[in-house]
């Protein structure tokens, strides 16, 4: 019984291999390599590259490696890039999927896990995000995700596959140095990517209704997003055909951006040095996105387990582990 884990090269991809092999889980991973590494995958876990637009190569993976349950990860997941590429990303991200889960549903697939995200929601003006909070999402890249819902929840009740979405708001941290963050378009590689450069970290505005000004928003360790995907992933077999899971994976609380920074400066050792500058507003950027995580915990039992300076120090690790001259 094995569960294919499309993106499983990726910095979220790696940690819910690891994650469920851990717990005894047989995986095997699927990764075009285009922004994955083949290094984070460990040598014994099967691995095939290829894309997710690749029918026959999907059909014939799910066939060889007895699949069961498909983990799928696999996306194009940056915001601007969406905007000024949308049709790449439709193509990507929804295209996709429907051949994943077409291969799927001719298989012997019975747990179909997605990979969605807070963006779904946009911008939404309340103080904590529920699954039942409207999504109207503003960028291709939120589209996207808010089709693949849709299509992964239609096809499970027509094909008999227990599903579920988990909407992942904002991930930090990593489990070891080795599988950190290589990316800086997240919030806390960018900030230690400009403090190991001599630069002040940039606060895109900071006259937002909050109380410090700048955006709030829910950070979670990449460990806890893996330990929900194994939570999820195990429920969805236990409870079979006709599981329906929509799950937010936060904290269910709220940091701001210039909290995050001063954080940032005190776990580094830049302290002053980290004191931001302040940049106009990003177009689109809510105040405030913080999940509700109540929904997680009663149909899971899960709740994440580490807090924003765990999330800090463990990212640090990995970026000094590939940045050997940032320590102060």
């Amino acid at each position: 019984m094995t569960w294919l884990i499309t993106g499983g090269a990726g910095f979220i991809g790696a940690h819910v291999v690891r994650a469920m092999r851990a717990a005894g889980e047989r995986v095997a991973v699927y990764d075009d390599l285009s922004t994955g590494d083949p290094a984070r995958v460990p040598r014994d876990v099967p691995f095939v590259r290829g894309s997710t637009l690749d029918a026959e190569l999907l059909r014939r993976t799910l066939a060889d490696l007895s699949v069961c349950g498909v983990v799928h990860l696999a996306a194009k997941k940056q915001v601007g890039e969406s905007v000024e590429r949308p049709l790449h990303y439709y193509r990507e991200n929804v295209q996709g999927l429907q051949t994943l889960l077409e291969a799927a549903a001719g298989g012997e697939v019975r747990a179909f896990l997605f990979s969605s995200s807070a963006a779904v929601y946009g911008m939404p003006d309340v103080r904590l995000v529920t699954e039942n909070t409207p999504c109207a999402p503003i960028n291709p890249y939120g589209e996207t995700k808010l089709a693949g819902e849709w299509m992964v929840r239609a096809a499970g009740r027509a094909h008999g596959i227990a599903t579920a979405s988990l909407r992942y708001f904002n991930v930090a941290g990593a489990a070891a140095p080795d599988l950190a963050d290589t990316g800086v378009s997240n919030l806390v590689p960018m900030v230690f990517e400009r403090l190991t450069r001599g630069e002040a970290p940039v606060v895109f505005g900071d006259d937002y209704d909050t109380d410090d000004g700048t955006c709030v928003r829910d950070f979670i360790h990449v460990d806890d997003i893996a330990s929900a995907h194994l939570a999820a992933a195990r429920a969805l077999l236990d409870r079979g055909p006709g599981t329906d899971l929509t799950l937010n994976i936060g904290r269910g609380e709220g940091v701001s951006v210039r909290e995050m920074i001063g954080l940032i400066g005190d776990v580094t050792g830049y302290g002053a040095a980290a004191e931001p500058v302040s940049a106009p507003r990003r177009a689109g950027d809510p105040a405030r996105v913080v999940a509700s995580a109540d929904r997680i915990r009663s149909e899971l039992g899960w709740s994440a387990r580490h807090d924003a300076r765990a999330m800090v120090v463990s990212a640090w690790e990995g970026w000094c582990l590939r940045n050997p001259g940032a320590r102060r």
